[in-house]
């Protein structure tokens, strides 16, 4: 049974034209140049078409080139800003090294008295009892420290060593209690003796007759009388007196140069006749 809206030439046929018609139009385009005209037409017609259809191509590809470019901006922004804040850390890293480069040189420099042996040591506790002034050094007998042995920083006398082990050291400061140190007033230089009074800025004189001459601002340094300390080192500064005629004593304080209580580093001190005796013995 034939279907009822079948007409005109069967489908074999009409591929026979086809392909013949392909063949002869190649055949035309390849021996004569009139088909040359007809597709630069042709080209012309279809190119508004052409470019509306890679329209969306083109902006797709410009958005994401953007896009692109915005995400490498701001990764080049975060690789900036890290490295700016590694590099600031750096400068201050650098900047507080500096600050304790010219804090041990100084300290190095700051025993122009005594021309013996020397070593920086560097805090490694502060203890807290009520009125107790002491810290511990990480250095220790296997470095040479030994008891009563004095310690300075850039300023002046800090305290002396009490205790010494292998590899550590407690340290005993001018301002504790049971501390005492023989001075000379510089101007005049009268002898005097100074103890700790539990509070990191001032120390006292003591057993001062009425009759001394001693004044608001005098310096006082060591004496060398008390075995310990070398001689002409800074310890303090006057700044009370207290002229009580009913008090059997002169009542004066001083406030010693040494920051007491930022300290962190200290030069251990051998006065140069104790390297002496050392070299004798061997």
């Amino acid at each position: 049974m034939n279907p009822i809206f079948e007409r005109g030439p069967s489908l074999r046929l009409r591929l026979f034209f086809a392909l013949l018609l392909s063949i002869g139009l190649m055949l035309i385009d390849r021996y004569t140049d009139s088909s040359t005209q007809l597709r630069s037409y042709l080209t012309a017609a279809v190119s508004p078409l052409i470019y509306v259809a890679s329209l969306p191509q083109v902006i797709l590809t410009g958005a994401s080139e953007q896009f692109m470019s915005h995400q490498r901006l701001l990764a080049e922004n975060d690789q900036l800003r890290e490295r700016l804040l590694r590099q600031s850390g750096n400068l201050q890293r650098l900047e507080f090294l500096q600050q304790e480069n010219n804090k041990l040189r100084e300290l190095l420099g700051s025993a122009p008295v005594t021309e013996g042996q020397r070593l920086v040591a560097e805090v490694l506790a502060v203890y807290s009892h009520p009125f107790s002034h002491q810290i511990v050094l990480n250095k220790g007998s296997n470095d040479g420290v030994t008891e009563f042995q004095p310690i300075i920083d850039e300023l002046g006398i800090l305290g002396q060593v009490v205790s010494v082990g292998p590899t550590s050291s407690r340290a005993l400061l001018i301002t504790d209690t049971t501390h005492a140190i023989s001075l000379r007033i510089e101007r005049t230089g009268v002898a005097v003796i100074a103890e700790g009074l539990g509070q990191w800025d001032r120390i006292r004189l003591v057993h001062l007759p009425h009759s001394i001459d001693i004044q608001d601002g005098d310096r006082l340094v060591t004496s060398g009388l008390d075995g310990r300390f070398p001689e002409g080192y800074p310890v303090a500064r006057v700044n009370r007196i207290q002229r009580d005629v009913s008090q059997p004593f002169l009542q004066v304080q001083a406030e010693p140069y040494a920051q007491l209580d930022r300290i962190r580093y200290v030069l251990l001190l051998w006065p140069q006749t104790e390297l002496d005796q050392q070299g004798d013995s061997d």
